[in-house]
């Protein structure tokens, strides 16, 4: 109930804070099994948290990072892969890589696309550019 209260207020606040708030709280819940699973149960989750991403402050742009991180450290399954690949998930990752400066961030985004390569290579909604990209800038090898 709690983690469709936070969704609903990311989606429709106009105000600057408490969408902040509300991923500090999610960020909060994913810290336990049981908060990770409430999150994965909400049909857009993982939609609205990478989408977050560069579009709020620094901080909370890395929060959402550190989220989509602990999910996919923890409770990553064939479901969250895929559905990180269909909401844009993964194209944000690569995007971190591109534009961010701090290593917090692209260190985490690094992490994620080197433990999902092998399925993401194959996709084709992972623009062959991108993967490129990512192993000549940063001398990762996408499996």
């Amino acid at each position: 109930m709690a983690v469709s209260v936070l969704f609903d207020t990311l989606l429709d606040c106009t105000e600057k804070r408490v969408p902040e708030i509300a991923i500090i709280v999610l960020d909060q819940r994913c810290q336990c099994v049981e908060g990770r699973a409430d999150l994965l149960k909400h049909g857009s989750s993982l939609a609205v948290v990478s989408k977050t991403i560069f579009r709020m402050s620094p901080a909370a742009s890395e929060i959402a990072l550190r989220i989509l991180y602990s999910v996919s450290m923890f409770s990553g399954n064939s479901n969250v892969v895929q559905e990180m690949l269909q909401v844009g998930a993964a194209e944000k990752l690569f995007l971190v890589l591109q534009v961010d400066r701090g290593s917090k961030m692209k260190g985490k985004a690094k992490e994620i696309l080197k433990m999902y390569s092998r399925v993401w290579k194959k996709s084709p909604c992972i623009l062959n550019h991108l993967i490129s990209l990512f192993h000549v800038f940063h001398g990762c090898e996408i499996r």
